[in-house]
């Protein structure tokens, strides 16, 4: 049996393989990065740091590209958007949903990928008076909150469906999302979910 056959049984049969996948976090040579600013910083409160951040989602038709910007110290998702290309427009469009209906942060902090150093990602930090904070090279743990937000997403919910189609796959992640801020409970937030955490002190 030949590659070829065996990657099209696999399609078929909707199986993915378990090894990394596309990088998300590639860095634009030309674009300018920021330091990273938390360090030692003592999270205290709902829309002091936010952070946004790029995952891939293997599906039978092909690679989706999921970003989500959370809160740190709820650990609310604020927005959320999917994409089959992983360009600027569906980082601006989550980062802008989430300014839309909640108050800007005081600290805004991403990798060094090409979408969250481009003028127009920046240029809508910049507006709203946000501190810039970059995740520095090959450092995952400076952006660890959403990235347990990613280990829930695929462990909790991707790994344990399939879908026929993009549609159905975006009305089930939106109803994950909903689950995971209105009902699921955080050991480390005192066993309060993240909307609970978020309304009560924001």
């Amino acid at each position: 049996m030949n590659r070829k056959r065996v990657q099209r049984l696999m399609q078929k049969m909707g199986l993915v393989g378990g090894a990394p996948g596309p990088k998300t976090s590639k860095p634009h040579p030309q674009h300018k990065k920021y330091p990273y600013l938390l360090k030692d910083v003592k999270i205290t409160r709902p829309n002091q740091v936010w952070s946004c951040d790029v995952t891939y989602i293997p599906t039978r038709f092909g690679f989706l590209y999921l970003v989500a910007v959370i809160d740190w110290y709820s650990r609310r998702i604020l927005a959320c958007r999917l994409s089959n290309t992983m360009d600027v427009a569906f980082c601006t469009e989550a980062l802008e949903e989430a300014l839309g209906k909640f108050a800007p942060p005081e600290s805004f902090n991403t990798d060094q990928g090409a979408q969250f150093t481009s003028d127009a990602f920046i240029g809508i930090l910049e507006a709203h008076g946000m501190a810039i904070s970059m995740d520095g090279k090959g450092r995952a743990f400076d952006n660890i909150f959403i990235e347990r937000f990613w280990r829930n997403v695929k462990n909790e919910w991707l790994k344990l469906h399939s879908y026929d189609n993009i549609k159905e796959l975006r009305t089930e992640l939106k109803e994950y999302i909903d689950f995971y801020n209105f009902k699921r409970i955080h050991e480390s937030l005192g066993y309060n979910t993240p909307e609970e955490v978020y309304s009560m002190s924001a």
